[in-house]
């Protein structure tokens, strides 16, 4: 019996000793938490993506309290958050234009060629590694694998004939799939932007259209027909200065191949089109 009992009594005096000292240790070396703190983390969408900067909902709502970082980072919870943050703040919050991802691809399985047939894991990081840098005829386009699918936590990514398309009304701009994405083919842009130039291939005239029709072939006539000079080539690419942009349309109508377009204006065909696609997978 006295076998057991001391055994208890010493892990018993052993608890008690710890407690003590951890109880001391907590008063004596407590930092004080500004209140805010947790009031702006409470305004937080808790969506841990790191869009911010930071390493988490945490770690931005200290960064606000404690330092001059502006209030209007959390792309998830957009300008309601942001006015709520700065009410705990007492400042007035100037919201930043929403942007959205955009992938620079419109080379879908009917227009655009592949050099073999890939029978390696499904995933892009993986396909990009194959000769060549993966299937695709154009070195430069979508894979359609899907890894950018995958890593979107807000459902806003999906394969539509072979190329990822953004759904705007999901987008946070969280930037998951532009981390992923092997081909640096996804980009942020103005959620309000509707001209956009759907392609990314660096290559020039007929090499683009062996590979793909509808690829930028950098025959400048966009740059010559825009009013506002907002259109420029960068290495044999179209590139759009937003800034510039007044949205006229007359690239668009001009482009021989038609990857000028305005993906993100008609969102009811994009409901419908997303939506097509989810009843079809889960068929």
């Amino acid at each position: 019996m006295n076998s057991l009992i001391y055994p208890v009594i010493s892990i018993g005096g052993l608890g008690l000793v710890f407690g003590v000292v951890l109880g001391y240790a907590n008063k004596k070396f407590h930092v004080p938490v500004d209140p805010k703190i947790p009031l702006v983390r409470e305004a937080l969408p808790s969506a841990n993506c790191g869009a911010c900067g930071y390493a988490g909902c945490d770690a931005y709502a200290a960064a606000v309290v404690e330092g001059d970082t502006p209030l209007n980072l959390c792309s998830v919870g957009g300008s309601s958050v942001a006015e709520k943050i700065g009410e705990i703040m007492g400042v007035t919050v100037e919201t930043a234009n929403p942007q959205v991802a955009f992938v620079k691809c419109k080379g879908t399985c009917t227009v655009s060629k592949e050099r073999y047939v890939y029978d390696g894991i499904k995933d892009c990081r993986q396909a990009v590694i194959a000769p060549g840098g993966g299937p695709k005829a154009c070195v430069d386009g979508c894979l359609g694998f899907a890894s950018c699918v995958r890593a979107c936590e807000f459902n806003a990514l999906h394969i539509i004939d072979g190329v990822a398309v953004v759904y705007k009304d999901n987008c946070v701009a969280c930037g998951a799939c532009i981390e992923v994405c092997p081909k640096d083919l996804i980009e942020f842009v103005p959620a309000s932007q509707e001209v956009l130039i759907e392609c990314n291939s660096k290559l020039k005239g007929k090499t683009v259209k062996d590979n793909c029709s509808v690829g930028c072939i950098a025959c400048q006539m966009c740059v010559k027909v825009c009013p506002t000079q907002a259109i420029t080539m960068v290495n044999n690419l179209a590139t759009i200065d937003f800034e510039k942009c007044v949205h006229c349309g007359k690239c668009a109508a001009k482009c021989p191949t038609k990857v000028i377009s305005k993906p993100l204006k008609d969102q009811v065909n994009m409901s419908e089109t997303v939506e097509a696609v989810k009843t079809a997978e889960t068929k």
